[in-house]
């Protein structure tokens, strides 16, 4: 039998059964008790690119959580901000810091070539022992490091020069940026000189398989591909099929699977979440029709900015902001009474987590139109 005739003859997985096997996976279809550092591992990250998202993202994961508890743990070096994935910057467990960026360092590699024409005569390698010399004497914002490295190539583009610093070395932010209710401006350090051991080699790709499937799947390997930001998966997959079970999508693309993994019945009940911005269940697969019906594509983004996302039976259906006095909830659709109120109560508790210190009202605004 041919590749092309077995997928085919694979079990078809239609988009409710896809929906409701990935927000078990992502610990949305019911509340984990998993504490957060076993949390922030098992999804291999949460995108960060702002200090509250990955607050929000477990509050609508975890049973019990309170914010202090990540906190914590990222004042402890237990949890750290790098950039990784999709050339984004995330909050991974400090196992994670230190392996999976050398994974994706090839994508960072590539990244860097766009910026090669403000770089004449720079030596990457001499740039990166310069800059790791300066972020270990002490922590530095990217101005600082620019200023630095401009003195000595006075000829470069001093961004691309800041650039190149963060794309050769693992850079972490470090705190008090990142903590719950603090502020402070994003300084940089090694993740070695952070965490205060040495990177690791870069894992097995296949391993790293194994663990996406656990946290996204059943996926494809333009999905994984999509996650991660890099290219030539496939021959990992290849590897890993005899362990693997195969599925298809509604549009006949192969995915994989783990053969323990849990696939819920499509009519699994998905209560209502709020989601913060850039939410990695939104992110992650190439065909995010398992998430995104295809109506609302697009809605919520404008420009180079997420919106914070509400989903309700397990699908993006709205979108939400926190103003001083309110939560805020736009739906891109009529709710049934039953339906806003179980997103009431649902941001009564999202609000009780984050800000037990704060009366907010909760509003519905209005149907947000395409």
């Amino acid at each position: 039998m041919t590749k092309s005739s077995a997928t085919k003859a694979a079990p078809l997985l239609d988009v409710r059964a896809l929906n409701r096997a990935t927000l078990e996976r992502q610990l949305l279809l019911r509340r984990s008790a998993l504490s957060p550092l076993d949390a922030v591992g098992h999804l291999l990250g949460l995108q960060a690119q702002n200090v509250k998202p990955p607050y929000y993202a477990l509050a609508a994961r975890l049973d019990g959580f309170a914010p202090q508890e990540l906190s914590a743990l990222m004042a402890g070096r237990e949890v750290a901000r790098i950039v990784t994935l999709r050339s984004t910057l995330h909050t991974h467990t400090a196992e994670d810091c230190l392996s999976l960026r050398p994974l994706v360092q090839p994508a960072r590699v590539r990244e860097l070539n766009a910026f090669r024409a403000g770089l004449p005569g720079v030596d990457l390698d001499l740039l990166a022992r310069l800059a790791r010399e300066l972020v270990e004497a002490e922590p530095r914002t990217m101005a600082q490091l620019r200023q630095a490295l401009s003195a000595r190539w006075p000829d470069a583009d001093p961004r691309a020069l800041a650039v190149a610093a963060r794309c050769t070395l693992p850079l972490v932010q470090v705190t008090p940026r990142g903590l719950w209710g603090r502020s402070g401006q994003v300084a940089l350090t090694t993740a070695e000189h952070w965490l205060g051991r040495p990177s690791g080699p870069a894992p097995e790709p296949d391993a790293v398989v194994l663990r996406y499937l656990a946290a996204f799947g059943p996926a494809s390997v333009k999905d994984m591909q999509t996650w991660a930001g890099l290219t030539r998966l496939r021959d990992a997959f290849e590897r890993l099929r005899p362990r693997l079970l195969t599925f298809r999508d509604p549009h006949g693309a192969e995915l994989f699977d783990l053969p323990d993994a849990p696939r819920p019945a499509p009519d699994t009940p998905a209560p209502p979440r709020f989601l913060p911005e850039f939410d990695n269940l939104l992110l992650s697969h190439a065909d995010r029709g398992r998430v995104i019906p295809a109506e609302h594509r697009g809605r919520h983004w404008q420009g180079n900015q997420a919106h914070r996302t509400l989903l309700v039976d397990g699908f993006l259906a709205g979108l939400w902001k926190l103003d001083p006095d309110a939560l805020v909830i736009e739906p891109f659709a009529e709710l049934t009474r039953a339906q806003r109120d179980e997103v009431t109560a649902e941001g009564e508790r999202m609000l009780a987590v984050l800000h037990p210190e704060a009366s907010y009202d909760i509003r519905f605004g209005t149907v947000v139109r395409p």
